[in-house]
Protein backbone atom coordinates (compact mmCIF):
# COMPACT_ATOMS: atom_id res chain seq x y z
CA UNK A 1 0.00 0.00 0.00
CA UNK A 2 1.49 3.71 -1.05
CA UNK A 3 1.10 6.26 0.97
CA UNK A 4 -0.48 9.32 1.11
CA UNK A 5 0.83 11.75 -0.38
CA UNK A 6 -1.17 15.23 1.41
CA UNK A 7 0.21 13.73 4.45
CA UNK A 8 3.59 15.30 5.16
CA UNK A 9 6.28 13.13 6.69
CA UNK A 10 6.43 13.00 10.52
CA UNK A 11 9.18 15.32 11.83
CA UNK A 12 11.74 13.65 14.42
CA UNK A 13 10.55 14.80 17.82
CA UNK A 14 7.22 15.57 17.18
CA UNK A 15 4.27 12.72 17.66
CA UNK A 16 2.57 11.24 14.68
CA UNK A 17 -1.08 11.61 13.97
CA UNK A 18 -1.28 8.09 13.11
CA UNK A 19 -1.45 5.46 14.80
CA UNK A 20 1.53 3.30 14.60
CA UNK A 21 0.94 -0.23 12.90
CA UNK A 22 1.94 -3.11 14.74
CA UNK A 23 4.27 -5.53 12.86
CA UNK A 24 3.42 -8.38 11.23
CA UNK A 25 4.11 -10.79 13.71
CA UNK A 26 2.24 -9.38 16.80
CA UNK A 27 -0.52 -11.46 16.59
CA UNK A 28 1.79 -14.47 16.95
CA UNK A 29 3.71 -12.74 19.91
CA UNK A 30 2.77 -13.84 23.73
CA UNK A 31 2.50 -11.08 26.89
CA UNK A 32 6.00 -12.30 27.83
CA UNK A 33 7.44 -11.75 24.72
CA UNK A 34 5.94 -8.07 24.43
CA UNK A 35 6.84 -6.66 28.06
CA UNK A 36 10.46 -8.35 27.15
CA UNK A 37 10.52 -5.91 24.55
CA UNK A 38 8.96 -2.83 26.11
CA UNK A 39 12.11 -3.50 28.79
CA UNK A 40 14.76 -3.13 26.63
CA UNK A 41 13.57 0.00 24.66
CA UNK A 42 13.25 1.50 28.26
CA UNK A 43 16.95 0.49 29.16
CA UNK A 44 17.91 1.76 26.14
CA UNK A 45 16.40 5.21 25.99
CA UNK A 46 15.67 6.25 29.61
CA UNK A 47 14.74 10.04 29.01
CA UNK A 48 12.08 8.82 26.29
CA UNK A 49 9.45 8.35 29.05
CA UNK A 50 10.24 11.93 31.18
CA UNK A 51 8.10 14.69 30.95
CA UNK A 52 9.16 17.67 30.56
CA UNK A 53 7.72 20.87 32.27
CA UNK A 54 7.79 23.67 29.92
CA UNK A 55 6.70 25.90 32.82
CA UNK A 56 10.13 25.49 34.62
CA UNK A 57 12.63 28.25 35.05
CA UNK A 58 16.22 28.42 34.83
CA UNK A 59 18.11 29.10 38.23
CA UNK A 60 21.02 31.93 37.41
CA UNK A 61 24.65 31.29 38.75
CA UNK A 62 24.75 33.82 41.39
CA UNK A 63 21.75 31.76 43.22
CA UNK A 64 23.22 28.78 42.46
CA UNK A 65 26.55 30.19 44.04
CA UNK A 66 24.89 32.08 46.94
CA UNK A 67 23.28 28.59 47.98
CA UNK A 68 25.93 26.77 48.04
CA UNK A 69 27.85 29.63 50.29
CA UNK A 70 27.67 29.43 54.08
CA UNK A 71 26.50 33.33 55.22
CA UNK A 72 27.65 33.09 58.51
CA UNK A 73 31.01 32.27 57.32
CA UNK A 74 30.70 35.36 54.70
CA UNK A 75 29.70 37.30 58.08
CA UNK A 76 33.08 36.23 60.23
CA UNK A 77 35.17 36.65 57.17
CA UNK A 78 33.75 40.39 57.26
CA UNK A 79 34.71 40.94 60.54
CA UNK A 80 38.00 39.48 60.05
CA UNK A 81 38.72 42.11 57.33
CA UNK A 82 37.36 45.09 59.61
CA UNK A 83 39.65 44.35 62.71
CA UNK A 84 42.77 43.96 60.44
CA UNK A 85 42.01 47.15 58.73
CA UNK A 86 41.67 48.53 62.17
CA UNK A 87 45.01 46.97 63.13
CA UNK A 88 47.21 48.31 60.33
CA UNK A 89 45.77 52.10 60.67
CA UNK A 90 46.36 51.84 64.15
CA UNK A 91 49.58 50.88 63.77
CA UNK A 92 50.46 53.35 60.51
CA UNK A 93 49.55 56.17 62.81
CA UNK A 94 51.85 54.85 65.56
CA UNK A 95 54.78 54.65 63.57
CA UNK A 96 54.08 58.25 62.54
CA UNK A 97 56.53 61.02 64.30
CA UNK A 98 54.48 63.07 66.82
CA UNK A 99 53.95 66.90 65.58
CA UNK A 100 56.37 68.89 67.85
CA UNK A 101 54.45 71.67 68.71
CA UNK A 102 55.72 75.39 67.81
CA UNK A 103 55.55 77.53 71.30
CA UNK A 104 56.81 80.85 70.25
CA UNK A 105 58.93 82.31 73.76
CA UNK A 106 59.59 85.68 74.51
CA UNK A 107 62.24 86.67 76.54
CA UNK A 108 62.39 89.39 79.80
CA UNK A 109 65.16 91.98 80.01
CA UNK A 110 66.09 93.83 83.39
CA UNK A 111 63.71 96.55 82.42
CA UNK A 112 60.90 94.02 82.16
CA UNK A 113 61.78 92.52 85.16
CA UNK A 114 61.54 95.76 87.09
CA UNK A 115 58.28 96.82 85.79
CA UNK A 116 56.22 93.39 86.77
CA UNK A 117 57.68 93.99 90.32
CA UNK A 118 56.68 97.24 90.68
CA UNK A 119 53.43 97.23 89.13
CA UNK A 120 50.22 94.64 88.90
CA UNK A 121 50.54 92.42 85.87
CA UNK A 122 47.44 90.49 84.59
CA UNK A 123 47.79 87.12 82.50
CA UNK A 124 45.22 85.84 80.31
CA UNK A 125 41.62 86.87 81.52
CA UNK A 126 38.68 84.37 83.18
CA UNK A 127 38.30 82.29 80.51
CA UNK A 128 42.12 81.73 79.74
CA UNK A 129 44.09 78.93 81.91
CA UNK A 130 47.65 79.47 82.75
CA UNK A 131 49.76 76.10 82.68
CA UNK A 132 52.50 75.54 84.74
CA UNK A 133 54.52 72.37 83.78
CA UNK A 134 57.50 72.73 86.17
CA UNK A 135 57.44 73.53 89.62
CA UNK A 136 56.86 77.05 91.12
CA UNK A 137 57.93 78.58 93.53
CA UNK A 138 56.45 82.03 95.60
CA UNK A 139 58.42 84.00 97.97
CA UNK A 140 55.89 86.58 98.61
CA UNK A 141 52.41 86.80 99.31
CA UNK A 142 50.06 85.11 97.20
CA UNK A 143 46.02 86.24 96.96
CA UNK A 144 43.70 83.65 95.52
CA UNK A 145 40.13 85.89 94.37
CA UNK A 146 38.64 82.49 93.34
CA UNK A 147 38.57 78.97 94.48
CA UNK A 148 41.26 76.82 94.87
CA UNK A 149 41.05 73.66 94.13
CA UNK A 150 44.00 71.11 94.61
CA UNK A 151 43.66 67.50 93.00
CA UNK A 152 46.97 66.19 94.90
CA UNK A 153 48.28 66.66 98.18
CA UNK A 154 48.51 69.92 100.17
CA UNK A 155 50.91 70.46 102.63
CA UNK A 156 51.79 73.68 104.51
CA UNK A 157 55.48 74.41 106.55
CA UNK A 158 53.53 77.32 109.01
CA UNK A 159 49.87 77.96 110.21
CA UNK A 160 46.67 78.00 108.16
CA UNK A 161 44.23 81.08 108.54
CA UNK A 162 41.09 80.61 106.97
CA UNK A 163 37.39 82.10 108.21
CA UNK A 164 35.89 79.32 107.03
CA UNK A 165 37.32 75.80 106.38
CA UNK A 166 35.36 73.26 105.25
CA UNK A 167 36.65 69.66 104.24
CA UNK A 168 34.31 67.27 102.63
CA UNK A 169 36.66 64.12 102.63
CA UNK A 170 38.59 62.30 106.10
CA UNK A 171 41.22 65.07 107.17
CA UNK A 172 43.98 63.91 109.42
CA UNK A 173 45.01 66.57 111.95
CA UNK A 174 48.41 66.12 113.61
CA UNK A 175 47.68 69.27 116.14
CA UNK A 176 44.81 71.04 115.63
CA UNK A 177 44.06 74.54 117.58
CA UNK A 178 40.54 75.45 117.63
CA UNK A 179 38.86 78.31 119.31
CA UNK A 180 35.35 78.05 118.62
CA UNK A 181 34.37 74.21 116.85
CA UNK A 182 30.59 73.74 115.81
CA UNK A 183 30.00 69.73 114.66
CA UNK A 184 26.69 70.03 113.02
CA UNK A 185 26.65 66.31 112.64
CA UNK A 186 28.19 63.15 114.73
CA UNK A 187 31.78 63.42 116.13
CA UNK A 188 33.85 60.26 116.72
CA UNK A 189 36.95 60.50 119.01
CA UNK A 190 38.88 57.34 119.12
CA UNK A 191 42.35 58.55 120.83
CA UNK A 192 42.55 60.88 124.02
CA UNK A 193 41.30 64.20 124.43
CA UNK A 194 42.38 67.35 125.91
CA UNK A 195 39.22 70.21 126.16
CA UNK A 196 39.47 73.22 127.70
CA UNK A 197 36.08 74.13 127.89
CA UNK A 198 33.47 72.26 126.40
CA UNK A 199 29.72 73.44 126.70
CA UNK A 200 27.02 70.94 125.24
CA UNK A 201 23.58 72.12 124.24
CA UNK A 202 22.27 69.25 123.64
CA UNK A 203 22.00 65.17 124.62
CA UNK A 204 26.07 63.84 124.94
CA UNK A 205 26.78 59.66 125.14
CA UNK A 206 29.70 58.59 126.32
CA UNK A 207 30.44 55.05 126.15
CA UNK A 208 33.96 54.99 128.06
CA UNK A 209 35.15 56.13 130.59
CA UNK A 210 35.71 59.63 130.87
CA UNK A 211 38.47 61.93 133.19
CA UNK A 212 37.70 65.58 134.50
CA UNK A 213 39.21 67.65 136.52
CA UNK A 214 35.69 69.41 137.33
CA UNK A 215 32.39 68.84 135.57
CA UNK A 216 29.76 71.19 136.63
CA UNK A 217 26.10 69.85 135.60
CA UNK A 218 22.91 71.36 136.29
CA UNK A 219 21.05 67.35 136.92
CA UNK A 220 23.06 64.25 136.73
CA UNK A 221 20.75 61.49 136.56
CA UNK A 222 22.23 57.61 136.31
CA UNK A 223 19.83 55.58 134.32
CA UNK A 224 19.38 51.79 134.96
CA UNK A 225 21.32 50.31 137.32
CA UNK A 226 24.00 53.24 136.94
CA UNK A 227 26.53 52.86 139.89
CA UNK A 228 27.62 56.38 141.69
CA UNK A 229 31.45 55.81 143.15
CA UNK A 230 33.37 58.30 144.95
CA UNK A 231 36.94 56.83 145.67
CA UNK A 232 37.41 60.42 147.46
CA UNK A 233 35.73 63.01 150.27
CA UNK A 234 32.31 63.63 149.00
CA UNK A 235 31.60 67.70 149.38
CA UNK A 236 28.30 69.98 148.95
CA UNK A 237 28.70 73.62 148.19
CA UNK A 238 26.86 76.51 148.22
CA UNK A 239 25.41 79.76 150.07
CA UNK A 240 25.36 79.02 153.41
CA UNK A 241 20.83 79.28 153.97
CA UNK A 242 19.54 82.03 156.75
CA UNK A 243 19.01 80.82 159.99
CA UNK A 244 16.38 82.49 162.79
CA UNK A 245 17.60 82.18 166.31
CA UNK A 246 13.80 81.73 167.78
CA UNK A 247 14.31 80.20 171.51
CA UNK A 248 16.78 81.65 173.28
CA UNK A 249 14.71 81.15 176.31
CA UNK A 250 15.85 77.26 176.16
CA UNK A 251 19.56 77.85 175.90
CA UNK A 252 19.43 79.93 178.91
CA UNK A 253 20.83 83.19 179.67
CA UNK A 254 23.99 83.69 177.28
CA UNK A 255 23.18 80.82 174.95
CA UNK A 256 24.45 81.28 171.27
CA UNK A 257 23.72 79.54 167.90
CA UNK A 258 26.04 79.73 164.92
CA UNK A 259 26.00 77.84 161.22
CA UNK A 260 28.11 76.98 158.65
CA UNK A 261 27.53 74.84 155.43
CA UNK A 262 25.32 75.15 152.69
CA UNK A 263 21.58 73.95 151.59
CA UNK A 264 22.76 70.11 151.97
CA UNK A 265 25.16 69.42 154.80
CA UNK A 266 26.29 72.13 157.47
CA UNK A 267 26.93 71.89 160.91
CA UNK A 268 24.66 73.85 163.65
CA UNK A 269 27.22 74.68 166.73
CA UNK A 270 25.61 75.81 170.06
CA UNK A 271 26.12 77.08 173.10
CA UNK A 272 24.37 77.01 176.36
CA UNK A 273 24.13 79.60 179.33
CA UNK A 274 23.07 79.77 182.69
CA UNK A 275 19.93 78.37 183.43
CA UNK A 276 18.37 76.52 180.16
CA UNK A 277 14.99 75.95 180.46
CA UNK A 278 11.67 74.76 178.50
CA UNK A 279 11.47 72.88 175.32
CA UNK A 280 10.74 73.69 171.61
CA UNK A 281 12.33 74.79 168.64
CA UNK A 282 15.33 76.61 169.16
CA UNK A 283 16.99 77.56 165.48
CA UNK A 284 14.65 78.23 162.14
CA UNK A 285 17.40 76.90 158.81
CA UNK A 286 15.86 78.68 155.76
CA UNK A 287 17.47 77.31 152.31
CA UNK A 288 18.71 79.55 149.75
CA UNK A 289 17.47 77.27 147.23
CA UNK A 290 13.70 76.48 147.58
CA UNK A 291 13.01 72.45 147.28
CA UNK A 292 9.89 71.54 144.82
CA UNK A 293 8.88 68.64 147.18
CA UNK A 294 9.56 68.59 151.13
CA UNK A 295 12.72 67.64 151.64
CA UNK A 296 14.37 64.71 153.82
CA UNK A 297 16.16 66.26 156.92
CA UNK A 298 19.04 64.00 158.67
CA UNK A 299 20.16 65.32 162.19
CA UNK A 300 23.45 63.94 163.79
CA UNK A 301 23.99 65.16 167.50
CA UNK A 302 28.03 66.00 168.30
CA UNK A 303 28.57 65.47 172.16
CA UNK A 304 27.51 64.04 174.75
CA UNK A 305 25.20 67.11 175.26
CA UNK A 306 23.84 67.47 172.23
CA UNK A 307 23.06 63.47 172.96
CA UNK A 308 21.54 63.67 175.97
CA UNK A 309 18.70 66.12 174.66
CA UNK A 310 15.38 64.70 173.03
CA UNK A 311 15.58 66.33 169.89
CA UNK A 312 13.54 66.39 166.18
CA UNK A 313 12.83 68.33 163.63
CA UNK A 314 9.89 70.26 161.91
CA UNK A 315 10.55 70.68 158.00
CA UNK A 316 8.93 71.80 154.70
CA UNK A 317 9.81 73.38 151.71
CA UNK A 318 11.76 76.43 152.52
CA UNK A 319 13.87 74.81 155.62
CA UNK A 320 13.69 73.47 158.54
CA UNK A 321 13.73 73.74 162.24
CA UNK A 322 15.92 72.20 165.41
CA UNK A 323 13.74 71.33 168.11
CA UNK A 324 14.10 69.69 171.89
CA UNK A 325 11.79 68.11 174.23
CA UNK A 326 14.36 68.60 176.81
CA UNK A 327 16.62 71.76 178.05
CA UNK A 328 19.90 71.30 177.36
CA UNK A 329 23.01 71.02 180.02
CA UNK A 330 24.02 74.56 181.15
CA UNK A 331 27.22 75.98 180.20
CA UNK A 332 28.27 73.23 177.39
CA UNK A 333 29.04 73.72 174.18
CA UNK A 334 28.14 71.31 171.14
CA UNK A 335 26.76 71.05 167.83
CA UNK A 336 24.42 69.15 165.21
CA UNK A 337 24.97 68.04 161.77
CA UNK A 338 22.81 67.98 159.04
CA UNK A 339 22.08 66.52 155.57
CA UNK A 340 19.37 67.49 153.47
CA UNK A 341 18.23 65.68 150.39
CA UNK A 342 14.99 66.30 147.70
Amino acid sequence: MEPDKNTPPATEGQPSNETPQAPADALSRTPDDLENEQAEQKAANPDANKTIDPTAKKVSPIKKLFRKINVYLLIFILLVVIAAVVVAVNYLNSTKAPVEPNIATQSLNTDALKQLANTDATVGDASKTLTIQGNAIITGQTLMRGNLNVAGNFQTGGSITAPNLTISGTSNLGTAQINSLQVATNVAIQGSTTLKDLSVAGTSTFSGAMTASQITVSKLILSGSGTLQLPNHLSFTGPSPGRSFIGSGILGNGGTVSLSGSDTSGTINMSSGNSPNGSGCIVRINFQQVFTTQPRVIISPVGSAAGGMEYYVDRNTTGFSLCTNTAPTANKTFAFDYFVAG
